[in-house]
């Protein structure tokens, strides 16, 4: 996909990537937490995962790779193999989640508009649009995504009306504590830092990109989480077709249905195939089309009663992995995309994700990403010193 983005296009694409009936869902998961406090576990969340995600996106910008490409320079070409194949696992699951809701959604609405239920022809639908989107090409990423992203703003305007109007929703409690909602809130910009090079990489300017995602991701993804959020405590759902057939939006609801998964969905099918690339090379269009395909085929009986656990592994996997490489990067600058791998850099990674676990068990009040990437990047740095330390000084 050969395009070059302005700081606008690039806010257009986060903040339509943000709106998603995923995002809802993962909002409606705070509400043990209550308004108050789920509030400001999300808002924390956001903050520190939106910088680790523009962090990532600086590296894509000035050395024009893309994500996993980029992994290179602290891992090596084997290790960028290795996350890129990771990255494939997680993206493939990630299209399955998004063309699943979609499919519940569509199919509700359907069922409520016309009696028609066929939840397997609209996940399949859904697929196909999101094929269709990447063949759209520059067009997509500039015009169609702006129009998109208008229409689903009246979405999340309609949806805040609808859940707000009856005033503050109720106080619920039990079931999570406040560090587990900033992780689950950090986990998801974090979701997209193996994606973001992707993207910046085609950017026109490293500033004005790194503040368009930062602020279009925030606004977007923090909005629907408290959505979901507030959708839980009046409700008692995670589900949001319902709200939108509450506000009589009928068909309408079907078009926004439809309009948040595409912008979303198709930021992964092409980083999927993007990732696959980077370990042997071919048809980009091509690979997209069997990216989606196979995100279509796995919706149809991908776990859904795992997605929470689903987002902390993610989370094991991309946080000390971009912790790594992110002080590699801008401390040590070993460059190792001419070696096959990175033994230092490896087993720093491996620490790191068990440390991740560990650190959930302790249920710090600032999440868990934040200590592991600290205590990975230190890790990692110790174990680079003593490497220097340990070699023959030149005469």
């Amino acid at each position: 996909m050969k395009t070059k983005l302005s700081s606008f296009s690039m806010f257009l694409l986060w903040f339509g990537a943000a709106i998603s009936m995923a995002e809802i869902m993962t909002g409606a998961l705070y509400t043990p937490l209550g308004f108050k406090n789920g509030v400001a576990a999300i808002v924390l969340g956001h903050i520190l995962g939106n910088t680790f995600l523009v962090l990532a996106g600086i590296i894509g910008f000035r050395e024009k790779a893309g994500s996993m490409e980029s992994t290179r320079y602290a891992f090596g070409v084997c290790g960028s193999y290795l996350f890129s194949a990771l990255n494939v696992l997680q993206l493939i699951g990630w299209t399955a989640i998004m063309i699943i809701v979609a499919g519940r959604s569509l199919n509700s609405i359907s069922i409520s508009l016309w009696g028609f239920d066929n939840f397997h022809l609209w996940a399949l639908m859904v697929g196909l649009l999101v094929i269709l989107w990447l063949y759209s090409g520059s067009y997509g990423f500039n015009v169609i995504n702006g129009i998109a992203v208008s229409m689903l703003l009246v979405l999340t305007i309609v949806m805040s009306y609808t859940v707000f109007k009856g005033g503050m929703p109720a106080v619920a409690s039990g079931g999570m504590s406040f560090g587990h909602g900033v992780e689950l809130a950090v986990v998801m910009p974090l979701s997209w830092l193996p994606l973001v090079s992707d993207y910046t990489r085609m950017a026109e300017s490293e500033r004005g990109s790194s503040i368009a995602i930062w602020t279009g991701y925030f606004l977007g993804s923090t909005w629907m989480y408290v959505i979901g959020l507030a959708t839980g405590l009046a409700f008692g759902t995670d589900d949001p077709t319902g709200i939108m057939l509450k506000a009589n939006l009928g068909v309408f609801a079907m078009i926004i249905v439809i309009m948040s998964t595409v912008t979303t969905t198709f930021l992964d099918v092409y980083s999927s195939a993007v990732s696959l690339l980077n370990i042997r090379k071919g048809d980009e269009r091509l690979v997209s089309v069997v990216m989606g395909v196979i995100g279509m085929m796995v919706a149809l009986f991908f776990p859904m009663e795992q997605y929470e656990n689903f987002l902390y592994a993610i989370g094991s996997v991309f946080a000390p992995l971009f912790a790594v490489l992110l002080v590699d990067y801008f401390v040590f600058k070993t460059d190792m995309r001419n070696s096959k791998f990175s033994i230092e850099a490896l087993i720093s990674w491996v620490i790191g994700s068990v440390l991740y676990y560990i650190i959930m068990g302790l249920d710090i009040p600032i999440g868990v990403t934040l200590p592991d990437a600290i205590l990975t990047g230190i890790i990692y740095a110790g174990i680079r010193e003593a490497e220097m330390a340990a070699k023959p000084k030149a005469l």
